[in-house]
């Protein structure tokens, strides 16, 4: 696939997926929302992908949406009906949502690994993904709350289900700056790793590693996992019995057990 501010390569079975304005420390401008969903639905339908890897070039991750994007949105939904404008600036907000959430929305499992700054719709992006790696000198922030707005494209719907809601009600109240530590001690990220390039190679290993297991298996538990965080205990019990039901009789499941009992590794279809 060929984007303007991405790049986007498939090695082993893995895509890695970079964030490519460096000169904009990787901001947020309208054609990068638009080729973000592509690049992830990309992903989501290729059957050689089977796990993925989001980080930025430069000296940051993501700093959040481009300034003149959110400067020309009165222009966008311009319109001399109040409520059609309204609805045109809803209809762009869902829009935006959608970008994030194709993150989530792919069945592959996706890592992100930041460095530099992860705020704003930075931090939106990071928590679509299914964990977070980051180096030392990572810094997280819901920057919203200092633009005078509130953020509207996953942060506030997703970040408590991550840290809890103490930790989550801090960060949207304060616009705190969260340094990779403390990220780390509240279960924002996973690991921490010295540097850019560091972070990058651990997020791509474990992805190998994920990608090498049954690709049935991997989407099947993505999807449950989902599912189970929206619902019920007792709903995503009844679920994957029926997932299951529908789903356990793969393959896969016999040419695990022949190569845990050999102890070789397995080979599985895409």
């Amino acid at each position: 696939m060929n984007f303007n501010t991405l790049t986007l390569t498939v090695i082993d079975h893995v895509a890695h997926v970079r964030f490519n304005r460096a000169d904009k420390a990787n901001a947020l401008n309208e054609e990068m929302w638009r080729e973000l969903k592509a690049a992830f639905e990309w992903c989501d339908e290729n059957t050689e992908v089977r796990a993925a890897v989001l980080s930025g070039e430069g000296k940051h991750f993501c700093s959040g949406i481009d300034l003149s994007m959110l400067m020309g949105v009165q222009a966008a939904v311009a319109d001399k009906c109040d409520t059609r404008k309204r609805e045109k600036l809803r209809k762009l907000i869902l829009e935006l949502q959608a970008c994030v959430s194709s993150l989530e929305n792919c069945s592959k499992p996706v890592i992100a690994a930041i460095h530099g700054a992860c705020v704003g719709g930075g931090l939106d992006i990071a928590l679509a993904a299914d964990f977070r790696y980051a180096s030392r000198d990572a810094v997280f922030s819901v920057r919203e709350v200092d633009m005078g707005m509130v953020a509207d494209v996953g942060t506030l719907q997703r970040l408590h289900h991550v840290v809890g809601q103490g930790v989550c009600r801090e960060m949207a109240l304060t616009g705190c700056d969260v340094k990779a530590e403390q990220a780390q001690a509240w279960q924002l990220v996973n690991q921490l790793f010295d540097d850019a390039a560091s972070v990058v190679d651990g997020a791509l290993s474990v992805a190998r590693a994920i990608a090498g297991k049954s690709p049935v298996a991997v989407r099947g538990s993505k999807h449950v996992i989902n599912y189970s965080r929206d619902h019920s205990v007792a709903d995503g019990l009844q679920y994957i019995a029926t997932w299951n039901a529908g789903m356990l009789m793969s393959e896969d499941i016999q040419k695990a057990v022949m190569a845990s009992m050999t102890r070789q590794q397995a080979e599985f279809r895409d």
